[in-house]
């Protein structure tokens, strides 16, 4: 954090995708390349046309709500939020009026770090509305999807209370696991279903210093290089006595440059010129569907986290790797089912899987090498038939090729040679050619040991079962 107090406050914004359709119109919500397809005239602006409430989306909501340790309305109501943009054919936007008598409000989260250390984000609320369309800005002319038009959004609003780039990023990470978890959206930043802005200040004290405001960062390591650049700009600033050149300001983050860009000053909040939407009647929100979606919520990232390490004996590391996001987890589990070894599971994953999946920026429903692929290869590591860097060369083989592993393994001729009397054949040939080498064992030089290993390999082209080798290695050099 270095010598300056850094206060950041955070507004995610993850669509609901989860829904049949939109959140007030029948249009149907999924992600979808072609533009211009899931629309309704109501998501157009187009005149005659009445919002309805999806039911399923506040549902969602009020889900996360709860999970937030937020206090929910007692009648739920919908406003319009006034400003012109082409992203917004109606001139407004259908959503909550923050911070009061949103889906929730007031809440905290407690965070765990890696190292098994916490720390507790207050929530200052959680709202629901409609996203606006896409636009894409080209050289010299814009373009425009309605497609994401009215689909459901959640902005959830912190209090400026972390402070560190590192916590900001697990804590994002962490709602964004309880969307997956909970059914709530995929929240895929490639999707465009994931977008932050980012607000920071420094000060030497426990004050609030001024704030700058970055606008729509579209993924986490955006958020992370975001938060860097400007606790960098805003500590050198005030190092050099020109802290007065900081304003309060909405800036932009640009990934070529990896700066800030200023976009325009935010002296005082904008007036949007809230009122209620007329088209939207009031909904009481009864206790006792609170009690029913209360009783809904799914086993929850460090719940699982906490069986990992209880019921597997994993590590503080091993589990909050395996519970970032839904998909590794289900992979580990299925693992699990499938008789895998919990911590031989978990080491494959954490260590292979992981690595394979981001070099490549692929998903782990992407990911040819299913669990029951991965038995395979362990199986036979674990029976002798390859040694385990076979089974890694396996592993990589099997996604390069996309072919079963015990087919590539017949294709070259992977298996192991654990028959005694072929080993001890070629473990005597070895030892025939290597006589002054004997010598030099027999003499005290220990380390020829490994020479013999290595030649032994080289003629079995590494096929030798190494624990097998070994041992009859020591028997023949006891008779020379």
């Amino acid at each position: 954090m270095g010598k300056y107090n850094v206060t950041i406050g955070l507004e995610m914004h993850c669509e609901v995708s989860e829904t049949n359709s939109k959140v007030f119109s029948s249009a149907k919500n999924s992600y979808t390349e072609e533009p211009n397809t899931n629309i309704r005239p109501l998501d157009m602006g187009f005149p005659g046309t009445l919002p309805v409430v999806n039911k399923e989306a506040v549902k969602m909501s009020l889900m996360m709500s709860e999970i937030l340790n937020c206090r929910q309305p007692d009648f739920l109501y919908f406003c319009r939020k006034n400003y012109y943009y082409p992203d917004m054919p109606k001139n407004y936007q259908i959503t909550q009026n923050p911070p009061e008598d949103c889906v929730g409000m007031g809440g905290y989260i407690d965070i765990e770090r890696e190292d098994g250390s916490t720390f507790r984000v207050e929530i200052d609320n959680i709202h629901l509305e409609e996203d606006s369309a896409r636009m894409t800005h080209l050289y010299d002319t814009s373009i425009i999807d309605y497609n994401r038009a009215g689909v459901p959004l959640l902005e959830l609003v912190t209090k400026p209370c972390i402070h560190s780039a590192e916590d900001a990023v697990t804590f994002l990470e962490y709602i964004r696991a309880i969307y997956q978890y909970c059914g709530i959206s995929e929240a895929d930043s490639k999707k465009g279903q994931i977008r932050c802005d980012v607000n920071i200040s420094i000060s030497e004290d426990d004050t609030l210093g001024t704030k700058v405001e970055v606008k729509n960062v579209n993924s986490f390591s955006g958020v992370y290089n975001t938060l860097l650049y400007e606790i960098k700009r805003q500590s050198e600033l005030k190092d050099a006595d020109r802290y007065d050149e900081v304003n309060q300001e909405t800036r932009r983050w640009d990934e070529e440059s990896g700066t800030t860009i200023r976009m325009r000053s935010k002296v005082d909040a904008e007036d949007y010129k809230y009122f209620v939407e007329p088209n939207i009647p009031k909904y009481k929100i009864t206790k006792e569907w609170l009690e029913e979606i209360r009783a809904g919520i799914p086993e929850l990232p460090y719940e699982r986290k906490k069986k990992y390490k209880e019921n597997y004996g994993l590590s503080e590391k091993e589990a909050h790797t395996l519970v970032k996001e839904i998909g590794i987890a289900t992979y580990f589990e299925k693992c699990i089912a499938l008789d895998i070894e919990p911590k031989m599971a978990a080491n494959w994953i954490t260590g292979n899987v992981l690595g394979y999946l981001n070099k490549y920026e692929l998903e782990i429903k992407e990911f040819y090498l299913t669990p029951e692929r991965l038995q395979t290869i362990l199986n036979h590591m674990k029976k002798g038939d390859i040694s385990s860097k076979q089974a890694k060369e396996l592993f990589f083989l099997v996604l390069e090729r996309k072919e079963e592993p015990d087919t590539i393994m017949k294709e070259e001729g992977m298996e192991q040679i654990s028959d005694d009397s072929a080993l001890r054949s070629v473990i005597t040939e070895v030892l025939d050619e290597n006589a002054s080498q004997i010598e030099a064992y027999k003499n005290g030089k220990t380390n020829m040991f490994d020479y013999f290993v290595g030649q032994v390999m080289k003629k079995t082209r590494g096929q030798a079962n190494p624990v097998k080798g070994k041992e009859i290695l020591t028997e023949e050099l006891r008779k020379r």
